[in-house]
C-alpha cells in the first residue's frame, strides 16, 4: 500500500480524536483522494494556502489534538483516565500514530504519487507547505506520550474551554470570547481586604471545596468588575473559566448550568451591573438558580459572581409600597435575593487620602518620574471636575498624564 492510500485511511479510521470534520484535515482529505486526477494541482494549490494560514501542518493538528473534545481528554481533565476501558486508550494511541504520520505529510509526498508525467511537471510549479514542529508538550512519537497529554488537559482543558478562558451565552449557545481585558490582580490598587475575600473564595472554588455566590456592590468606578476581570486571568491556568451573561439571559441560567453539568471544569457564570425593575420577574430565576431549585445547587463546578451598584438589586418607588395590600411579603420576596448570595462584599467611593494613594501606586507602576504633590493637586482638580473620587477616575487620570508626558505636553 502506498503512503497516500495509508494516509488517507488513517483519515477513515480516526476514532477518539475524529476530526474528519474538521477543515484542514477535510481538505487534506480531498488532496489525497485526488492525486490520480487533474484536480490534484487546484487542491494542492489551496491546500498549500490553508496550511500557510495556520502556520504549519504539525502545528496544526497536534493543536488540534490537544483541543479536542472527546471521552479521554475530558477524562484526562477530570483526573479519571484510569477509569477508561483498556479499548479506549489503545485506540487513543492508535489515533495520535495516525495523527503523526499525517502531520508529516509533505508536499513531495503529493507529488511523487502523481503518475501522470504533465500534472507531476506541473505540480513542481506549487510552493511547498511548511511542516514544522508540534506544539508542545507532543513532540516525537505521540502514541507514547499518553501521560503527557494527560497532564496537559488537567492544566489547559479540553475543546472549547482549552482554546479560550472567556464566554459569552449567544442564541442558547456557550460562545467564545476571544479578546478580553488583561488587567491582573497586582494593577488594582487598595481595596484588599475586600479583594482578598474574593480571592480566597474562588481559590476554594478551583481547589474543590465549599465556595459561596458573591455579590460585589457599591460605587461606581470601584473595581467591582475589574476583581472580576483580573480574578480569570490569575487563575485561568489551574482551570477556571468565566462565562458573562446579561440580565436578560438569567431567565436561562438552568440551561447553561445543563450543558456546564458534565464538564470536569469550574465555571463562574458573572453577570455584571445587576439589577431588576419592581415589576420584573426575572429576578425569579437567578433566586432559584442561587439556592432553592432542585437544580440550583447541584452543579459544585459552577458559581455565580455578580456585580450590582446597589445592595438590594430591586429598583423601587414609594408607590410600590403604596399599592401594595401585602407589603412585608413583598418586602421579603425583594430582600432574600442578595441574601441568597453567599458572599456580599461592599465597595465604597475612596476618601481623599485613599485616592491620593491610589493615584501615586498607579503612577509608580507605569514609571512616571513627576512631582508628586502636583500629581496629586492636579488629580483632585480631575476628580471634581468629574463627579467624585474612584480608582477608575484615577486610572483616567494617569492615563491622561501619561500621554501628556510621552507628547512633551504640560498637564
Amino acid at each position: 500500500m502506498n503512503k497516500i492510500t495509508r494516509l488517507k485511511y488513517y483519515i477513515d479510521t480516526l476514532c477518539i480524536f475524529d476530526l474528519k470534520k474538521d477543515p484542514v484535515i477535510a481538505e487534506l482529505y480531498d488532496l489525497l483522494c485526488s492525486v490520480k486526477s487533474d484536480e490534484v494541482l487546484r487542491k494542492q494549490s489551496g491546500f498549500f494556502k490553508t496550511v500557510s494560514a495556520n502556520k504549519s501542518l504539525k502545528t496544526y493538528i497536534s493543536k488540534c489534538v490537544l483541543t479536542d473534545d472527546n471521552i479521554f481528554t475530558r477524562s484526562a481533565c477530570a483526573d479519571k483516565v484510569e477509569k477508561l476501558p483498556k479499548s479506549i486508550l489503545d485506540a487513543v494511541k492508535l489515533d495520535l500514530m495516525k495523527l503523526e504520520q499525517l502531520s508529516s505529510l509533505s508536499a513531495s509526498d503529493i507529488s511523487e504519487a502523481v503518475t501522470n508525467e504533465d500534472i507531476r511537471e506541473m505540480i513542481k510549479t506549487v510552493p511547498c507547505w511548511e511542516t514544522g514542529k508540534a506544539l508542545p508538550p507532543l513532540s516525537e512519537k505521540w502514541d507514547r506520550q499518553i501521560d503527557d497529554l494527560i497532564s496537559y488537559c488537567k492544566a489547559n482543558g479540553y475543546g472549547k474551554y482549552a482554546k479560550h478562558i472567556a464566554f459569552t451565552w449567544r442564541n442558547k449557545e456557550i460562545c467564545p470570547v476571544t479578546s478580553i481585558d488583561l488587567i491582573t490582580l497586582s494593577d488594582l490598587k487598595n481595596y484588599e481586604i475586600q479583594r482578598q475575600k474574593v480571592i480566597d473564595n474562588t481559590e476554594s472554588f478551583i481547589a474543590g471545596h465549599p465556595a459561596n455566590n458573591v455579590l460585589l456592590y457599591g460605587d461606581r468606578g470601584t473595581g467591582k468588575s475589574s476583581t472580576v476581570h483580573a480574578l480569570l486571568n490569575e487563575y485561568h491556568s489551574q482551570g477556571l473559566r468565566m462565562i458573562e451573561i446579561s440580565k436578560s439571559d438569567v431567565a436561562e441560567l438552568g440551561l447553561i448550568r445543563e450543558q456546564l453539568a458534565s464538564s470536569p471544569m469550574k465555571f463562574i457564570i458573572y453577570i455584571d451591573d445587576l439589577s431588576f425593575d419592581s415589576n420584573d420577574t426575572s429576578f425569579g430565576e437567578l433566586k432559584a438558580a442561587l439556592e432553592g431549585s432542585l437544580s440550583g445547587r447541584q452543579s459544585s463546578n459552577v458559581l455565580i459572581y455578580a456585580t450590582s451598584n446597589r445592595r438590594h438589586l430591586i429598583k423601587e418607588n414609594f408607590t410600590d409600597r403604596e399599592n401594595d395590600v401585602n407589603r412585608g411579603d413583598t418586602m421579603q420576596e425583594q430582600l432574600s435575593l442578595s441574601d441568597r448570595f453567599g458572599l456580599t462584599i461592599t465597595f465604597l467611593n475612596p476618601n481623599k487620602a485613599e485616592y491620593r494613594d491610589i493615584v501615586t501606586k498607579i503612577a509608580s507602576d507605569r514609571g512616571l518620574d513627576v512631582d508628586e504633590e502636583h500629581l496629586c493637586f492636579m488629580a483632585e482638580q480631575w476628580a471634581t471636575r468629574r463627579g467624585g473620587r474612584s480608582p477608575r477616575c484615577a486610572k483616567q487620570f494617569v492615563d491622561y498624564v501619561e500621554s501628556c508626558e510621552k507628547r512633551g505636553k504640560s498637564w
